[in-house]
């Protein structure tokens, strides 16, 4: 979106001013931000994210091309931090993207928590194989003898780390 976008959204959308002024409204709120920012306040939009200054001190680097060393000079950079209203518009909660129900949405499968496996009695707890319900089709699940009470990866089909499988 361009800032001749976003004047002409304001103009559509509140009404009540010209293009010129809906334009001087633009800007004078982009003109509060960089004064702001100028002065090393932070900027916090509720519902929105933060706007921070952070000043990076002078550190060594590299020429991509060459591989000589140089200097990167100190420098203020502009970061934003995306505020989680804003994050939740963005990223939707999708359930069942990959063929399974998010994560905690079935009650465990499989045995106890008390059994021998210390996977948390997940799918596959105590190697049986459990509702194809619960997998999409063309799934089976885990694999008896190979996925069973690995603890990693909840039994999905993933070996645990540092195993061979």
């Amino acid at each position: 979106m361009t800032k001749a976008e976003i004047v002409q959204a304001l103009y559509a959308r509140v009404g009540g001013f010209s293009k010129k002024e809906s334009a001087d409204i633009v800007d004078l709120v982009f003109e509060m931000l960089k004064e702001t920012l100028s002065k090393g306040e932070k900027i916090k939009i509720s519902g929105f994210g933060n706007f921070v200054l952070r000043d990076k001190r002078q550190r060594p680097g590299r020429n991509p091309q060459t591989g000589d060393p140089i200097k990167i000079s100190e420098r203020r950079v502009l970061t934003f931090k995306a505020s989680q209203i804003l994050k939740q518009a963005l990223n939707p909660r999708r359930s069942g993207v990959s063929g399974l129900p998010p994560h905690g949405a079935l009650p465990p499968l499989g045995g106890s928590n008390t059994s021998s496996n210390h996977g948390g009695g997940g799918l596959g707890g105590n190697g049986s194989a459990p509702p194809t319900s619960a997998y999409p089709a063309g799934n089976p699940g885990p694999v008896a003898g190979r996925d069973a009470g690995s603890g990693a990866g909840g039994g999905v089909g993933l070996p645990a780390p540092g195993s061979k499988g």
